[in-house]
């Protein structure tokens, strides 16, 4: 983003916000629709629509992560999943023209790990306190370790907070949830995700087999005309950002979307990303916030 910050216009920094409001109203909206026998689908379509509604697109589908499963679990079109006693990551992201807008909770349906809860969100909450031009990197991970051990729980160490930039939802810096001892300072034109997962397991991710969510890694030409038509909507309405296999079926169907999908998959024009599971099967809560750094730091996915 820097290149591109350089020259930001206080109509480009508006998007920024505007992303971020967006995000930060659909995550409260989605809070609130995760309850016990409801639908993980239906809430997620929901959730989605809210954000269009808002005047942002998805800057990835939604992902509600539930109990070991730290990230990445998003609905199938034919699934069934209802809540009843979850923790629940909800994770929910808004782009507009580009600029993205990153945030994330977890609901206890269980009503038993409150503390869990608590690590993550007050782990993101004095990481965005303590934030300013010049903060290191390694010191935002030591301050989201030392939250996160204080309430007896281990930072997920292989997952991290990100980069942001224009359809760009993982780019430089990583921001790293426990004291990497990374000198690498903040500055001005950043904009960052601050995503701390503190967990009862191990602090360990590994990746599970079966992924849902892709993204367009290199587009080329391909055989298929199912994979060569999907393809080509793809490129047209996600660009680079991530998408899934639900929102393709929808329009598409969901035989000829699995065939094109494992074509793109064979051919390296796509990467996808599998749910991501705690090693020891433990319990994850997860808390996100976007920050805008200009001249300032400005905390932009505030409710």
């Amino acid at each position: 983003m820097e290149d591109e910050a350089e020259s930001l216009t206080p109509e480009d920094i508006e998007k920024w916000k505007k992303a971020g409001r967006i995000a930060a109203q659909a995550l409260d909206y989605g809070k609130d629709l995760i309850k016990k026998g409801a639908s993980l689908r239906e809430v997620s379509d929901l959730i989605e629509k809210k954000i269009v509604d808002l005047g942002a697109i998805p800057a990835f589908p939604v992902q509600i992560s539930c109990d070991h499963i730290a990230a990445h679990y998003c609905a199938d079109p034919d699934d069934e999943t209802l809540f009843e006693n979850q923790v629940a990551c909800l994770d929910i992201g808004a782009c507009v023209d580009g600029a993205v807008g990153d945030n994330a909770l977890t609901v206890d349906l269980s009503g038993k790990y409150s503390d869990l809860v608590k690590a993550s969100r007050e782990a993101v909450n004095n990481a965005v306190k303590m934030v300013q031009i010049g903060t290191t990197l390694g010191e935002i991970g030591k301050t989201i370790q030392e939250t996160i051990s204080s309430h007896g729980f281990s930072p997920i160490k292989n997952l991290s907070g990100h980069g942001l930039d224009y359809y760009d939802i993982h780019t430089d810096p990583t921001i790293p949830n426990f004291d990497t001892g990374d000198e690498t300072e903040i500055e001005p034109n950043m904009c960052i995700a601050i995503e701390p997962f503190a967990t009862n397991g191990a602090g360990l991710i590994y990746e599970s087999e079966r992924a849902n969510i892709f993204m367009l890694a290199n587009p080329k030409p391909v055989r298929s005309p199912f994979a060569r038509e999907i393809l080509k909507f793809i490129g047209e309405n996600y660009k680079t950002l991530p998408f899934t296999t639900r929102w393709l079926s929808a329009k598409f169907g969901l035989g000829k979307t699995r065939f094109a999908l494992r074509e793109l998959l064979k051919n390296g024009i796509i990467k996808q990303f599998p749910p991501l599971v705690e090693k020891n099967k433990g319990l994850v809560s997860q808390a996100e916030h976007t920050l805008l750094i200009t001249d300032k730091v400005e905390v932009i996915t505030k409710p």
